[in-house]
């Protein structure tokens, strides 16, 4: 079970947004993620867990920051219902649409065992529901994934697989690269891997 820690900073002009403290592991109908994230101040600022089943579909999302809450699962695409601080008032979305998305490193492991590319597969469109900082607003978004290449590179304890995926954002054309080794994001805009106690699970 993978232990650690990624900082997040915008990816345009580099400014911490604080810290994201995760576990994630295999389970019986899939892979779940569980995290708690920090200002940069270290203060408490919210929640991620993430279910996925065997096919890479999210069967439970639970998203909390700035006292605001996001609940999801696929459902006739993905279905949600967001609630605002005071808890008074709760909105319900659906969009057809394959997965979520948003900030946590979370959402780049599960949309890439969601796709299943090789390096042979060709770029493979996906439609997703972002939930944006600092409210959770909820965005449809239109990306293309492509795997460029896999690498074994070696480690103490044995080959460790890194791919390489290029993903474009189809309404500005902006493309940029993330690396996933397993269930791990080693890097990618606005995330880097700071701590990270035991290796991670293989795909």
């Amino acid at each position: 079970m993978p232990r650690g820690r990624y900082s997040l900073y915008d990816p345009h002009d580099h400014t911490p947004l604080g810290e994201e403290h995760f576990h994630c592991a295999p389970g019986p109908s899939g892979w779940r993620y569980v995290a708690r994230t920090t200002t940069p101040s270290g203060e408490p600022s919210g929640s991620v867990d993430l279910a996925v089943d065997d096919l890479g579909r999210p069967i439970r999302l639970e998203l909390h920051a700035a006292d605001w809450q996001v609940r999801g699962a696929a459902l006739d695409g993905v279905t949600w219902v967001r609630t605002d601080p005071t808890g008074t008032h709760a909105t319900e979305g659906n969009v057809r649409a394959h997965a979520f998305t948003g900030t946590s490193p979370a959402f780049l492991v599960a949309i890439s065992r969601l796709l299943r590319l090789t390096p042979d597969s060709p770029e493979t469109r996906v439609r997703l529901v972002a939930f944006t900082d600092p409210v959770l607003a909820p965005l449809t978004v239109d990306q293309s994934w492509a795997l460029v290449k896999s690498e074994a590179h070696a480690t103490d304890n044995g080959p460790l697989i890194v791919d390489e995926y290029q993903v474009s954002a189809l309404d500005t054309g902006e493309r940029h690269t993330v690396h996933i080794a397993g269930d791990v994001v080693l890097a990618a805009p606005g995330i880097e891997l700071e701590e990270l106690d035991t290796p991670p699970n293989a795909r």
